[in-house]
């Protein structure tokens, strides 16, 4: 782990050249996670490169659909109706978010929420990296109970006002991306870049998701972490899952198309967790993980060959809080 990184700012040669120039903190509040979900809120605040915060915006959006979890964003039908659709604040937005790296909390989502919305309004994003603090606090190895915006906000004495309103969890989010930045500074960490490809192309049609095929534009992530070999896991394989069973640990878990979590940290929780991850499927492969079980792709099409069980990722997220032990009884 490295110490002492938080105590103080690098000077200003000290200050990585590599560094970006720029950041937009956003955050945007949805219908929903699928990929027919609508943006209902979107808040950005502008830091320059060393994290200070330049200015913020936030905005309504009327996403002509039903605004989902009310319960959740507060956002109504009544509240909603007479704000802006979102080609009405696509060029502010863009105005924001140009020549910026975009940072998020779980930014693989965002991102993507946002590439279809500009994709719909027959427009790109100008977004070419993003930044997700969840990947930069496990490069700080800050020492989190979870991965929660709470905890990394608690983590640096930020203090939460209105959880799921955009604009707090912007504001809470550039707070705290302040000290990570320069934490990273300070000690020579790479930051967790990703690059961004727009959507150039949309249909509602159902479909993939964004990156299974050609006609939903050209974005395919790609990683900043550098191909990794993952140890051999410690476990026998038990098997295959149970449906209403717990996982149990060496248990082979594939993977197939996108998650909403970044798929590196989903794989990294997995083996924490004492999972084997197969970047292949085969007969010996436990359980598929896919948010689109419909899809056409080799994993899926073999799950089905071979009844392979299958989970979607929120699933798969709350098997992983209870994990069998190697060798339990079942």
């Amino acid at each position: 782990m490295l110490e002492d990184r938080t105590t103080a700012a690098p000077s200003a040669t000290a200050w990585p050249t590599a560094y970006p120039q720029g950041y937009a903190v956003v955050d945007v509040e949805t219908t929903g996670l699928a990929r027919d979900d609508r943006i209902i809120s979107a808040a950005v605040y502008r830091l320059d490169a060393r994290g200070e915060v330049e200015d913020h915006w936030y905005t309504l959006v009327n996403p002509q659909r039903d605004p989902g979890p009310v319960w959740i964003h507060g956002l109504t039908n009544d509240v909603l109706r007479d704000a802006p659709l979102f080609p009405d604040v696509a060029e502010e937005f863009a105005a924001r978010l140009d020549g910026r790296v975009l940072v998020a909390h779980n930014a693989v989502f965002d991102w993507q929420m946002i590439a279809r919305e500009y994709a719909r309004a027959e427009r790109e994003a100008p977004v070419r990296q993003r930044l997700c603090t969840i990947a930069l606090s496990k490069a700080l190895d800050l020492p989190l109970p979870n991965h929660k915006l709470e905890s990394l906000a608690a983590h640096f004495g930020v203090v939460q006002q209105r959880a799921h309103h955009a604009l707090d969890d912007a504001r809470v989010l550039a707070e705290a991306f302040r000290p990570s930045l320069v934490a990273a500074a300070a000690g020579g960490v790479r930051l967790p870049l990703h690059e961004c490809r727009p959507l150039t192309e949309w249909s509602d049609r159902p479909a993939p998701r964004i990156g299974q095929q050609a006609g939903y534009g050209s974005y395919r992530p790609s990683s900043w972490r550098p191909s990794r070999k993952r140890p051999a896991c410690p476990h026998p394989n038990p098997g295959r899952y149970e449906v209403g069973k717990k996982l149990k640990q060496g248990m082979r878990v594939a993977f197939s198309g996108d998650t909403s979590v970044e798929r590196d940290l989903l794989e990294d929780r997995a083996v924490e967790a004492g999972l084997h991850v197969a970047t292949s499927l085969s007969r010996l492969t436990s359980l598929l993980v896919t948010n689109d079980p419909d899809s056409g792709t080799s994993k899926v099409v073999k799950a089905r060959q071979f009844g392979t069980p299958v989970v979607d990722e929120a699933a798969f997220g709350q098997l992983l809080a209870d994990v069998e032990p190697a060798g339990a009884a079942s």
